[in-house]
């Protein structure tokens, strides 16, 4: 699916960047404190450090800037991911090393995520399916290391089992971010990667 295009007057690559950043940075923790609508964009410019007239020329209207917090997040997951991971391993302790990769991701950006996870509704037609199927794409690179461990015969599972092994990681994950207010009161980070990767592969693996 074609990425959205976010309109900006400014011609200079870098600077684009280096704004949008600040942008996300500063939306993400009003989203966070008041919600999508109750933000305006006067407060976002603040938060980022900039003027409402600079911050116009990054973006056209609020919702772009939700859809670029959305955006980063599954970009940095993938990247992320790719660079740590390798999906055609084949092995338990391949899958183990991406689940774990995966919720550090979630852990470090997860005041991003529990934006996204209470704003995406917020976001427009033509943007909503882009950003979903984001989280489609992230579900398959897990996938793939499902696959490569059922052709390696590491793991023994049926085509929809391992479907739907992919996008439980993918809200496991998640539920560190929007579930923090309990989660984290028993837990480390490392503890739960442990036990959920535990609970994840109960029943998958052979004994």
């Amino acid at each position: 699916m074609k990425k959205r295009e976010v309109h900006a007057s400014v011609k200079d690559e870098r600077l684009i960047e280096k704004r949008r950043e600040q942008m996300i940075k500063g939306a993400v923790t009003l989203f966070k404190e008041k919600g999508f609508h109750r933000t305006t964009t006067r407060e976002i410019a603040r938060a980022a450090g900039f003027s409402i007239g600079t911050l116009y020329e990054y973006i056209r209207q609020k919702e772009d800037v939700l859809y670029l917090v959305c955006d980063t997040i599954y970009d940095q997951v993938h990247i992320r991911l790719e660079q740590d991971i390798d999906t055609k391993q084949g092995t338990i302790e391949s899958l183990k090393l991406a689940i774990h990769h995966y919720f550090k991701v979630v852990d470090d950006m997860q005041d991003e995520v529990l934006v996204m996870y209470q704003e995406a509704k917020s976001l427009s037609k033509d943007a909503l399916p882009y950003v979903l199927n984001k989280e489609n794409e992230m579900a398959a690179m897990f996938k793939k290391i499902i696959d490569s461990c059922v052709t390696k015969g590491e793991l023994k599972l049926s085509e929809q089992e391992a479907e739907l092994i992919s996008h439980n990681i993918i809200v496991q994950g998640q539920m560190w971010a929007f579930r923090r207010w309990a989660l984290q009161k028993l837990y480390t980070i490392d503890q739960y990667i442990e036990l959920q990767t535990k609970v994840i592969l109960q029943g998958v693996v052979e004994k």
